[in-house]
């Protein structure tokens, strides 16, 4: 289940292929399976931040525009459980 948390903001940020800054001052590490998504994104791209009950995501980013893209993040400052990730993007 994924709630909202926030309302829409912009990328101020992201020169970095797996990091993403916003408008509000947030940081987020996207999800290594995640990050073509967000490199379309522009900086007039409107970002809607939601609570996700995912067991290694905590937040999904989602491109407001057309709801359809929906981006897997973790604070900026956290790092990935190695294992988990593997798993994931494994197919597991």
């Amino acid at each position: 289940m994924v709630e909202r948390a926030r309302p829409n903001l912009l990328i101020t940020r992201h020169d970095v292929s797996d990091n993403v800054e916003l408008s509000d001052g947030s940081k987020w590490r996207i999800w290594p399976g995640d990050i073509a998504t967000t490199l379309g994104w522009l900086p007039n791209t409107e970002i809607e931040i939601s609570v996700s009950d995912d067991e290694i995501c905590s937040h999904v980013l989602i491109n407001h525009s057309d709801r359809s893209q929906r981006v897997r993040v973790i604070k900026a400052n956290a790092h990935w459980p190695i294992g988990k990730v593997r798993q994931e993007l494994r197919g597991g």
